[in-house]
Parts: structure tokens; C-alpha cells; sequence
């Protein structure tokens, strides 16, 4: 019995992960709109959501019945299976949940729970029809298979719910954001006035009703005759919740000019949280308790592995555990960087002004832009004129737009959508878990969030192409999810059946060193972020931006330095893993270089007029060339490494030596140049050029050296081509540092000329 004491305590232990890569995913769900229309403070919005938080966990015990029994038929599987099951479910969880955490992609936590509990079930399966298992069925026995271990028709119906509850979301969100715009417009200054109470209590009386209503149905403290009694009285207490809220938002309105969509966006930030408890709490711990009653159900039979139809019957989940399970929820939430990471994706994508993409654009992207600007154009052609313009003046962004550049951090967009994202996600939500159909809050919150920026024209000519690739890529990591969980948890949950005990440990190891990688990767690209966001945001004046780009060129510079000096060391020693660490330094570089020219343009229009054009001109042209050298190092290091991954001939000693003799004074060259920049001093010009000219002189000297081996096939085709790709990309270096000097020359004169 030991040992499964020791899965056991593996299950909590992997409980308390999945809570906390659990939240990092779904954290976007419910602060979302909140922090894009900063509603408020980042800290009293996480107070609202932590409260939603705590009351949704002690809401959720009905949900817990699908890890048991919601997707295969325990009373088919002994408890030494079904305990071996759920472990696998469970590291599968952890792996996929961290996997898109690090990189800042939000996926669903219900389809990785109910592909992997199918994954899983048909894995242990596949062993007992193996071992030519046999069942009853209707007091009848007979030779088992594969689908009869499974629930396929709850399967079918949860797999139905998400894929439907995607539909639905995009259909009510864009029509309740059409409808919505309609009555507010984008300058919403008036139209709140005389409409804004109205709609709050319409938006709040319809997250009571779905939320506070629905979710008390299977709260581990309300009984059913109080439920009951609640239920009854559903119309009335609707009722009067509308005209409460309506009433109060007006006085206060009136009495302290408060916005009633703040309102609205605070309740559904509090509503979505709860429903994300309430719903997803099975995700997390589902699977655990599950294991701890089928552990009871063992240990009452007297250690005997028994067939688990125990977890049949209904289980009331002690609210001790919920409530431990919504603290550590809250905790993380506050305290997790990679709940912010994911946060930030879907708030780039649904923002409404444009800027720096975080995703590129495809080929379906494109024609799915150029088919609807067709349509558009086409309809524009049929329907009247003035209908268009009535509806147009609705949609008109003009004042909004002029708003967003004046400061100097506009929220993504306003409360209107934000409440709109609250309203429809929280009431689909609540009516999913009102059946017990966990459905995903990650894509029914996504998938709205996208269809009312959609609605609101977030999506332009010059952003469209980039959001469309962003949206497609976050649903195909949604497919990726079901089917990577369903086929590991199948893979894994053999491979326990057949080490067993051995087995569990091995994947302890696994996923404690996939979680260390996984935050060394998040962390590096973490700063790397920050690093550009404090360069830019500090960049407020032409002293401010010639100190940072002077360091930045130090920075720059001395990487490239050191990594030529070391990518020439290497091939003569043909030492491939070192070389393989400074392809990663030269591509990390050139994706830095290229996050900092996009952001600063995001930064031009906050920087003071009467003195930073002139500035700001030369800081692009210093980033511009700063970015060709490091593409340029990337060029170098790539064939160089490739040239000795494919264990092609060493270069000969001569080209060894003249390579050399380049590195050193490649070497010299660059220290001169950041001697130049760490001092000030401009009369160094002359000396780089002079020594730029040596070295010039050095590269043609060495490629009519190659020329001659060539022809006296002293030389193979590979390592000639290497040496040519050498000289070319050192000769380019060279030429960018030289013009990048020249340009930094005359940043210094116009710096000391505004002093």
C-alpha cells in the first residue's frame, strides 16, 4: 500500500503545479479587459479578480463528477489502472500547461484535461484488451474492448460543448459589440449619460443571474432546498436586480460622475473570475481528488485492487480543499511573470490602436484580408448610402483616435467593449458549468475578445494581416493541446502500466527539469523585453537618447567583438557545441535590435517636438545600422557552424593564419571604435577609418589568396565558400561600423550644440 501512498502524495504535489501553471494560462480570461481599458490600478483590479477567485473555488464541487467519471467508465478499471491514469493525465497537464506559458500563448486547460483524460483511458485499455481483459455488461460476460472502457457519448457532448461554445462566442460577441457601439458610438462622453445606467443593469442583472444564480447550484454549502427556493424565484430576483443596479448606477452617476461601465467591467471581472474558479477548478484538482476516493474506495476494501465503480456515486468534494485550491490559485495570480506573458498576447491582439505586431503575416492571412476588403467594397456598392453614413458616424473613431495620441499610455481600448468581453464571456461560461459542461474559458474570453475588436475596426489595413496570423496561431495551438494531450497521456499511461513505480519517478525528473528550462527561457526572454521597455521609456529627451545610444552601440559592439574573435578560435578548433552557443548569442541579439527599433517608433510621437527630430533621426539611423551589423554576425556565424555540424574539411593552416591575423586586428579595430564612443571623443575618426582601410586591404589580400589555392585545388568547394562568406560579412561589419561612427559623429555635435 506504500506505493500508492507515494502516487498519491505525487498527485497533490502535481495538483499544486497544474494549479500554478493553470492560472498563468487562464489568468487572461478574466483581467483581460479590465487591464486594457485600465479600468483601474493593476492592484485593485487583482483584488476583484482574487475575491471572484475564492467564491468560484467553494462554487465548484459539480464539476469535479467529469475527471471521476466524465470521460471513461471506472467501474471497468481496477484501482492499480485507474491510479496510473490519472498520473498520466496529470504530468501531461503540467508539460503542455508550462510549455505555452513560456512562450506567452494561451491555450485551454479543458481540452488538455479532457483529451488527456481520453488518452489516458484509452491507453490503459489498449493494456487490458492486451491481456485479454474481460467485462460484464448487463450481467453478461464478455471479451472487453477499447470502447467499452470509454464514456464516448459524455466525450462527444464535452467535445461538442467547446467546439460550440467557440461558435456562440464570436456570434454574440460581435453582435452584442455591434448593437453596443450602435447605442454608445466611440465618443461615449454623452451617450453614457443617457444610456449607461440602463445597459449596466441589463450587463449586471445578466451576470447575477448566470454567475450568482447558476453557480449556487452545486456550491459544496447550499443545499437543495435553499436552491430551490432561489430557483423559484429566479424572474423576481432578476427583476429587481435590474432595476437595483439600474437605480444605483444612475445616483451614482449623478452623485459622483461615476462611469456606471467601471461598474460593469469590475462585476464581470469579479464574475468571470469566479466562473474561472467554478469551471476550471476541475482542471487542477480534478484529477487528484479523484485518485485520493478511488484511494479511500482501495483502502476501505482492505488494500484489495478492487474495480473502481465507487467513483460512481456522488462525491460532495470538502471545502477544505477548495478553499486551499483558491489560495494557491490567488497567490499565483498575483506573483506569476508568465500570467502576465499571456496576458500580453491577447491584449496586442484585441488593442485598437497599431504599432509593433508580435506575429508576422501568411499567405492565408492575406487573402482573407484582401476577400474581405472585396466584400466590404462590394457592399457598399448595394446597400443605400445614407444608411451607411448613419452607421458610420457611429462607428466614427476620429475622437478616439485623436485621444490615443495625446497620451502617453491609452488603454487598448475603451469600457464599452471591455464590458461587452465581461457580459458575453461570463454569461456563456455560467451556462456551461450550470450543465456540467466544462466548457474552455480560454477560448470562449479569447475568441470574444477578438470578435468585438473585430467589430470595432481594431483590425485595420494596417494591422489586419498581423492579427488574423496571431488569432490562427493561438487556435492551432488549441488543436495542437487536444491532440498532443490525448497521444502522450496514451503513450505515458502505457508506459506506467509498465514501469510502474520506476516510471513515476522517471517523470518527476522530466517535468522537474522541463520546469527548470522552462524558466530560464521565460526569464531570458523576459528581460530582454524589459530591457527594451526601460531603454525606450527613459529615452524622453536628445541627452537621455545619446546616453542610451551610446550604450547601446557599447553593448552591440562588444558582443560582436567578442563573438568574431570566438567564431574564428572555434572553426580552427572545430568545436561545434561552442559554436552552436554563439549562433544562439548572434540570433538573440538581432531579435533584441529589432524589438528596440520597434518600440522606439512606437516612442517618437512622446518625445518632446522642439528638440527631438534631429535626435531621434540619428537614433534610427544608429539602430538601423546596428541591426545590419548583428544580421551580419548572424550571417557569419551560421555558415560556420554549419560548415563544421556537417563535419566538412578544416580550413588549411594557411587560411587558419590569415583568419587569425583578421581576428586581431578585427579585434584592435573594434577597440579603438568603442575607446571612441566610451570618451567622446570624435578626432578617433580618422584612426578607424585608417584601420578600416587595413583591414579591407587584408580581406582582398586574402581572397586573392583563396583564388590562387583554388585554382592549385589545395581547397574543397565547402571550405572555399566558408572562407568567401567569412570575408564578405567582415567586410560588411566593417563598412556599417564606419558609416554608424560617422552618423554617431554628428549625433555628438548636434547633442553639444543644444547644450
Amino acid at each position: 500500500m506504500s506505493i500508492y501512498i507515494f502516487f498519491l502524495v505525487v498527485l497533490f504535489l502535481l495538483a499544486i503545479s497544474d494549479l500554478m501553471v493553470g492560472v498563468a494560462n487562464d489568468a487572461v480570461n478574466f483581467l483581460n479587459s479590465a487591464i486594457g481599458s485600465k479600468v483601474a490600478t493593476r492592484r485593485v483590479i487583482m483584488i476583484v479578480a482574487s475575491v471572484g477567485i475564492m467564491a468560484g473555488a467553494l462554487f465548484s464541487n459539480g464539476m469535479m463528477e467529469v475527471a471521476r467519471k466524465g470521460l471513461f467508465l471506472p467501474q471497468y478499471f481496477l484501482f492499480t489502472e485507474i491510479i496510473l491514469i490519472f498520473l498520466a493525465v496529470m504530468f501531461t497537464d503540467i508539460l503542455l500547461l508550462d510549455f505555452f506559458n513560456t512562450f506567452g500563448l494561451p491555450t485551454s486547460t479543458t481540452v488538455s484535461l479532457v483529451f488527456g483524460l481520453l488518452g489516458a483511458g484509452v491507453g490503459m485499455a489498449f493494456l487490458k484488451v492486451g491481456d485479454g481483459a474481460t467485462i460484464m455488461v448487463d450481467g453478461v460476460e464478455k471479451i472487453a474492448q477499447i470502447g467499452d472502457f470509454i464514456n464516448s457519448s459524455k466525450a462527444l457532448a464535452i467535445i461538442s460543448s467547446i467546439l460550440l461554445s467557440v461558435v456562440f462566442s464570436v456570434i454574440f460577441g460581435v453582435a452584442i459589440q455591434w448593437i453596443s457601439r450602435l447605442i454608445f458610438s466611440f465618443n461615449t462622453e454623452k451617450t453614457i449619460r443617457y444610456y449607461g445606467s440602463l445597459w449596466g443593469g441589463v450587463a449586471i442583472s445578466a451576470i447575477t443571474y448566470f454567475i450568482l444564480i447558476k453557480g449556487m447550484k452545486d456550491a459544496s454549502f447550499m443545499s437543495k432546498e435553499n436552491y430551490a427556493i432561489i430557483k423559484d424565484n429566479t424572474i423576481a430576483i432578476i427583476t429587481g436586480s435590474f432595476v437595483l443596479w439600474a437605480l444605483m448606477l444612475q445616483l451614482l452617476n449623478w452623485l459622483f460622475k461615476t462611469n456606471p461601465l467601471k461598474i460593469v467591467v469590475f462585476a464581470g471581472t469579479f464574475a468571470l473570475a469566479m466562473a474561472f474558479a467554478g469551471n476550471d477548478l476541475v482542471n487542477f484538482i480534478g484529477v487528484p481528488l479523484a485518485g485520493f476516493e478511488a484511494f479511500k474506495i482501495y483502502s476501505a476494501n482492505g488494500g484489495q485492487d478492487v474495480l473502481m465503480g465507487g467513483l460512481l456515486a456522488e462525491i460532495i468534494t470538502p471545502s477544505y480543499f477548495l478553499f486551499g485550491a483558491g489560495i494557491i490559485m490567488v497567490t499565483v495570480l498575483w506573483f506569476s511573470r508568465k500570467a502576465q506573458s499571456v496576458t500580453e498576447t491577447e491584449l496586442k491582439l484585441s488593442r485598437q490602436d497599431e504599432g509593433s505586431e508580435r506575429f508576422g503575416s501568411t499567405a492565408f492571412s492575406r487573402v482573407l484580408v484582401r476577400k474581405v476588403v472585396n466584400t466590404g467594397t462590394f457592399f457598399s456598392h448595394v446597400i443605400p448610402q445614407s444608411v451607411i453614413d448613419k452607421i458610420g458616424k457611429r462607428f466614427d473613431k476620429t475622437e478616439l483616435e485623436e485621444s490615443i495620441k495625446r497620451e502617453t499610455n491609452p488603454p487598448m481600448f475603451d469600457m464599452v467593449r471591455a464590458s461587452v468581453n465581461m457580459m458575453v464571456a461570463a454569461s456563456l461560461i455560467a451556462v456551461g458549468t450550470s450543465y456540467k459542461l466544462p466548457l474552455s474559458t480560454t477560448y470562449v474570453t479569447f475568441m470574444v475578445a477578438m470578435s468585438t475588436s473585430l467589430v470595432d475596426g481594431a483590425w485595420g489595413r494596417d494591422s489586419a494581416v498581423y492579427r488574423i496570423t496571431g488569432v490562427f496561431t493561438v487556435i492551432g495551438g488549441w488543436f495542437i493541446t487536444g491532440l498532443a494531450a490525448f497521444s502522450v497521456t496514451l503513450l505515458l499511461s502505457i508506459f506506467l502500466g509498465w514501469a510502474q513505480f520506476i516510471g513515476v519517478i522517471i517523470l518527476v525528473g522530466i517535468v522537474a527539469f522541463s520546469f527548470y528550462r522552462s524558466n530560464i527561457i521565460h526569464q531570458r526572454r523576459l528581460n530582454n523585453q524589459l530591457e527594451t521597455a526601460e531603454e525606450v521609456e527613459e529615452s524622453r529627451s536628445t541627452k537621455t537618447l545619446f546616453e542610451k545610444c551610446n550604450n547601446g552601440i557599447t553593448k552591440t559592439l562588444t558582443t560582436i567583438n567578442d563573438l568574431y574573435n570566438e567564431i574564428i578560435v572555434q572553426l580552427i578548433k572545430e568545436d561545434h557545441k561552442e559554436l552552436k552557443k554563439q549562433l544562439k548569442v548572434s540570433t538573440q541579439l538581432e531579435e533584441k535590435l529589432n524589438n528596440k527599433r520597434n518600440k522606439l517608433y512606437q516612442a517618437i510621437p512622446t518625445l518632446p517636438a522642439s528638440e527631438s527630430i534631429e535626435a531621434t533621426h540619428y537614433y534610427i539611423l544608429t539602430l538601423d545600422y546596428l541591426k545590419e551589423i548583428a544580421h551580419c554576425a548572424t550571417f557569419l556565424v551560421d555558415p560556420v557552424y554549419n560548415h563544421v555540424d556537417n563535419n566538412h574539411k578544416p580550413l588549411i593552416a594557411s587560411q587558419a593564419e590569415e583568419l587569425t591575423k583578421m581576428a586581431e586586428a578585427f579585434d584592435k579595430f573594434m577597440k579603438l571604435v568603442l575607446s571612441s564612443i566610451e570618451n567622446n571623443n570624435q578626432e578617433n575618426l580618422n584612426k578607424i577609418t585608417a584601420e578600416h582601410a587595413k583591414i579591407i586591404e587584408m580581406v582582398k589580400e586574402s581572397r586573392k589568396n583563396l583564388i590562387k589555392t583554388i585554382k592549385r585545388k589545395e581547397v574543397g568547394t565547402k571550405t572555399s565558400m566558408l572562407v568567401l562568406s567569412i570575408l564578405s560579412e567582415t567586410r560588411n561589419i566593417l563598412i556599417y561600423t564606419v558609416n554608424m561612427m560617422k552618423i554617431q559623429n554628428d549625433f555628438t555635435i548636434t547633442v553639444k550644440e543644444e547644450k
